[in-house]
């Protein structure tokens, strides 16, 4: 393992299923960690402390990201929902967060975008880190504004960030569609690892799926991050085959990359 990089690392959504499971890995990379939830986060570690801050309070993401070096960003509303929560968490807290790490000095950002900037491509194209954005929902849309915000603030304020399209990241595949689009926690882990190791990211934008059979996305502009993923999907297929219908070959829930969300109707109807 590398000699730690950062003094202090930043982990928002430290209480969420993803953050719990990265929370293990910081301390290789930096001595102290600050956690931030909506929940408290229970048990921190001497090298640990625990701020509660919410992402739609300026001041309070300012105190957050007071002497912070990097930050891993978990937080934030995690599917869809009331547009007016969408924009708390997402947007409004987007900006907050990358304002709060302009003004303290903050040197890299790595967050989780989402498959769902881009869930209206057919699962018959295969999507680049430059695809144009479809994004397939109020949740898709904050994402990609999140994305636009890393640009903004790597162009003018040379913040680096790394903006993680995690698609279906869980521990073990749920159905079928999942058995191409699974990203393993042992994958998350070592994606994040890399993000935070990168010697520079200035602002990339890469695919998070383990090594499944299927090809969905090309991660070869974001090759300089490092990420190789070694799990598959492939171990799971009988299990879920057994456990689930064969599907409409026709249905748009497994012929667009954003799945379900491509045919849900508006949230707040």
């Amino acid at each position: 393992m590398p000699e730690k990089k950062y003094h202090r690392l930043l982990l928002t959504g430290a209480a969420g299923a993803l953050g719990s499971e990265l929370r293990p890995l910081v301390p290789d990379y930096a001595e102290k960690i600050r956690l931030n939830d909506r929940d408290p986060v229970k048990d921190c570690q001497s090298h640990e402390e625990f701020i509660a801050a919410d992402l739609g309070d300026m001041e309070a993401m300012c105190a957050l990201t007071k002497d912070v070096d990097a930050v891993v960003h978990m937080g934030g509303q995690s599917r869809e929902g009331a547009w007016a929560d969408v924009l708390n968490s997402n947007i409004v807290g987007m900006y907050n967060l990358y304002e709060g790490c302009r003004k303290n000095g903050v040197k890299r950002v790595i967050w989780a975008s989402s498959v769902h900037t881009i869930g209206f491509y057919p699962r018959t194209e295969i999507v680049n880190p430059q695809s144009p954005t479809r994004p397939d929902s109020n949740y898709g849309v904050s994402k990609v504004y999140g994305e636009a915000v890393a640009q903004y603030y790597w162009d003018k304020y040379g913040i680096e960030s790394v903006s993680v399209r995690i698609y279906s990241c869980f521990p073990e595949p749920l159905d079928r569609r999942q058995l191409t689009t699974w990203l393993s926690y042992n994958d998350l882990r070592h994606l994040i690892g890399q993000c935070l190791w990168a010697p520079s990211v200035r602002h990339t934008i890469i695919y998070g799926v383990s090594n499944n059979p299927a090809v969905l996305i090309d991660n070869r502009l974001a090759a300089h991050i490092g990420f190789h993923p070694q799990d598959t999907s492939e171990i799971y297929r009988a299990k879920v085959e057994s456990n689930s219908p064969e599907p409409d070959p026709k249905s748009d829930v497994l012929g667009r990359h954003g799945g379900q969300f491509t045919v849900d109707q508006h949230f707040d109807d």
